[in-house]
């Protein structure tokens, strides 16, 4: 009876301690991120809700004043730049984006899929002036040395709204982050972009509120156990 007390006490007075955290998360690590908030919620009673999008949307908002409490970006220009204007502090890269050219269609090994990226190939890319994984994406094309005039393409948003578009087909292919494609059973062909053919697409957070809750989410997300969970995914530590 005592234990069960205790225990109900315990459960009241830990609920009524938690806080909801606001977080504002990059598209490709929206997945990761769902992780990482349900591990810290089980042991901290905290709620993180979170909210996806294009970095280059989700800073723009943030610069308008959007009440985020933290901002998990595909890049770290963008939350230097909100540390710089007052609006944010503690930048920190959390990890390092790996792009993967995927071809559901084709089969064969990475060489078949790297063929298909030729002049009049319909490929998919996230906006580069949105998405850092875009950005990536159009570096590789000109490394490869292809121009826009030479490939019908098609963008979307986010790396997200990419995916779907190479998942139903309606591309030959098209540059995806790899942690979308970990876990997947995935058709067809996938080429891991070499390291050199684009700049790092490194992925930083900044701390967009100074509340107790928050900084400790943030604190877990650079730990052990955040850096755990983030390697799994797919992505390079820093």
């Amino acid at each position: 009876m005592h234990r069960r007390l205790l225990t109900l006490l315990l459960i009241l007075w830990t609920t009524a301690g938690a806080e909801e955290i606001r977080v504002a998360v990059a598209a490709n690590f929206v997945t990761t991120a769902k992780t990482l908030a349900e591990a810290f919620a089980n042991h901290s009673g905290h709620q993180v809700r979170l909210s996806s999008a294009a970095t280059g949307i989700h800073y723009a908002q943030i610069s308008h004043g959007a009440p985020f409490d933290l901002f998990l970006a595909a890049d770290r220009r963008r939350p230097e730049l909100l540390a710089k204007a007052g609006r944010g502090r503690m930048p920190a890269v959390y990890a390092r984006g790996r792009l993967v050219f995927w071809a559901p269609g084709v089969k064969g090994d990475d060489d078949a899929c790297r063929k298909l990226l030729r002049p009049g190939a319909r490929i998919a890319l996230a906006d580069p002036h949105l998405a850092p994984y875009g950005r990536a994406a159009r570096e590789v094309l000109e490394t490869l040395g292809l121009g826009e005039q030479d490939l019908e393409l098609v963008q979307g948003q986010n790396v997200a709204q990419t995916f779907a578009f190479v998942a139903s087909g309606a591309v030959s292919g098209g540059f995806v982050a790899a942690s979308q494609l970990v876990g997947r059973r995935v058709r067809g062909c996938r080429w891991p972009v070499p390291q050199g053919f684009h700049q790092p697409i490194e992925q930083a957070a900044v701390l967009l509120a100074d509340r107790p809750a928050v900084k400790a989410f943030y604190r877990y997300l650079l730990g052990p156990e955040g850096r755990r969970i983030i390697a799994a995914a797919g992505y390079d530590l820093p």
